[in-house]
């Protein structure tokens, strides 16, 4: 077939029809480029070298990386460790979240490879170094919504993303699971990819599981993938379920469970249709316990529960208590299987589930939701990031995202942690700002926001045993007393900031004889 020289035909670049899609040159490249695919028959490079050659990374980009795989993951330290031999220098780190396992970063961090990060959350050896100030540029930390709004609107443009998938056909076609049960590792929704498939310039799929074409249902389509490279193994299966989820069997924490799940029921939410999400903490993870012992007593169902899914979900879910499951992250391999072979479950992204920037967020349409907390002040505001010592230990998440969205948010957390008191007059980092918290909910009472008279009265009428926060602290500090102020210096290690943008904490480094 000819190639027609579009520039000959008479007004067409006054109309602006040699631009874009008209564009003669552009043309030509794509066409090449469809030949080359076509010749391949699928987009499986050689090896990971080859893949970020084509991609055309240089110094100083932005790389992205998904958390689904939790401490499991293999992808993160596999691919920084093959751009250091490549020999790449100043690369923006923009990871969901970051996990223990990726400890190996430090050195990278050090070397000059890593110069900046962007993430959710740090944990372990990576989290210590940079409270201690390993890294000249602070840690940007954004909600989960935030990095979704963030990515869309271009503030953190993704040059390559590198995604791993549990399985992937030739063409790009990737999701969570393996269509065979004996066959790799599961993470269930890929919720937290998609954004970064979507908007990178260049995304790079990696697996150890290529199936045949069409793989489908997928969670990335093989329209937003380019390269795809088949690795030897992508996590430890073990990891996924290590982390957040985690079942209790602790009295104080089942006592907060049953008192919120009585906070639920008296807030005027609960009600036949209502929608929810819960945590996955210990005493976030147990509410769904006590609720279901209420749903079937008053014969209520939930319209859906979002964010992530565990099988605790699941199992209310196939009992007929909640009609549809909304998943961002699959936080259970009870939850990865039920995504697989269940039609009412289905994978969400990240900027579906919460946004700010989109036309509406699945959060805006939460009844309630239950979030698990390390400190809550005496304005209500919640601290998830840093420890009692100033350590980053943890992950702003969908914390601040649900809490605006939901018509009721109760926080759960105990009076006290070991010998530290959680409700103070200040918390260390700000996460979610007290405006947009309702209840707090402790073994020793319950707190209700004064911005919220009415649901004061319900908590009172329900006969709960409410005080105001003060009170809650003052408990607290006859117990265990006031805790010495942490020593800090003057630089930033971290900055925070709200699911809109904006900063609201920073984080300082850590005193080296704090």
């Amino acid at each position: 077939m000819a190639n027609f020289d579009l520039t000959q035909i008479p007004h067409l670049e006054e109309c602006g029809m040699l631009h874009g899609a008209f564009d003669a040159e552009a043309l030509v490249k794509n066409s090449n480029t469809l030949r080359e695919r076509e010749i391949l028959h699928n987009k499986i490079v050689p090896s990971l070298e080859d893949a970020v050659l084509r991609a055309g990374l240089k110094d100083g980009m932005t790389i992205s990386f998904h958390h689904h795989f939790r401490n499991g993951d293999y992808i993160v330290n596999m691919v920084l460790d093959r751009l250091a031999q490549m020999g790449y220098r100043d690369l923006v780190l923009a990871a969901s979240s970051l996990s223990e396992c990726h400890g190996p970063l430090v050195r990278h961090i050090r070397s000059g490879v890593i110069r900046r990060i962007e993430t959710s959350g740090l944990r372990g050896e990576l989290a210590d170094a940079v409270s201690h100030g390993v890294m000249e540029c602070p840690v940007v930390f954004r909600s989960h919504g935030g990095r979704a709004y963030a990515i869309e609107t271009e503030e953190l443009p993704i040059d390559v993303a590198f995604l791993g998938a549990p399985s992937c056909d030739a063409y790009g076609n990737a999701n969570g699971y393996s269509r065979d049960e004996k066959d790799g590792l599961a993470c269930g929704s890929m919720g937290y990819a998609k954004c970064d498939a979507q908007y990178a310039k260049h995304t790079i799929i990696l697996t150890d599981h290529i199936v045949a074409y069409p793989n489908a249902p997928f969670g990335i389509p093989e329209s937003e993938v380019d390269y795809i490279v088949q690795v030897d193994k992508i996590g430890d299966p073990q990891g996924i379920m290590s982390g957040a989820t985690r079942f209790t069997q602790n009295p104080k924490e089942l006592l907060i469970a049953e008192t919120a799940a009585r906070v639920i029921e008296a807030s005027g939410r609960f009600k036949d249709g209502f929608s929810l999400q819960t945590g996955t903490g210990g005493a976030s993870l147990a509410v769904t316990r006590f609720l279901r012992e209420m749903m079937l007593r008053d014969r209520i169902t939930a319209s859906f529960a979002l964010g992530g899914i565990t099988g605790s979900m699941v199992e209310l879910h196939e009992e007929g208590l909640i009609k549809k499951l909304l998943d961002v992250q699959s936080f259970d391999l009870r939850a990865a299987e039920s995504l697989k072979n269940n039609r009412f479950h289905q994978q969400i992204s990240a900027s579906y589930y919460a946004s700010p920037f989109n036309e509406g967020a699945a959060v805006n349409q939460l009844d309630v939701v239950v979030l698990s907390a390390l400190e809550v002040d005496c304005d209500y505001n919640v601290n998830v990031l840093t420890g009692s010592d100033g350590v980053i230990r943890g992950a702003i998440g969908g914390h601040p995202d649900t809490a605006y969205g939901a018509s009721v948010s109760i926080v759960v957390c105990p009076l006290i942690r070991g010998r530290i008191p959680c409700v103070v007059d200040r918390v260390e980092t700000v996460v979610t700002p007290g405006r947009i918290v309702d209840v707090l909910v402790t073994d020793r009472g319950i707190a209700v926001n004064p911005r919220n008279p009415d649901l004061a009265e319900m908590m009172k009428d329900a006969g709960l045993p409410v005080c105001s926060i003060e009170e809650l602290r003052d408990r607290a500090e006859r117990i265990v007393g006031r805790p010495d102020p942490i020593c800090y210096t003057d630089k930033v290690v971290g900055i925070v900031t709200y699911r809109d943008g904006s900063v609201i904490d920073v984080i300082r480094q850590v005193a080296e004889d704090a």
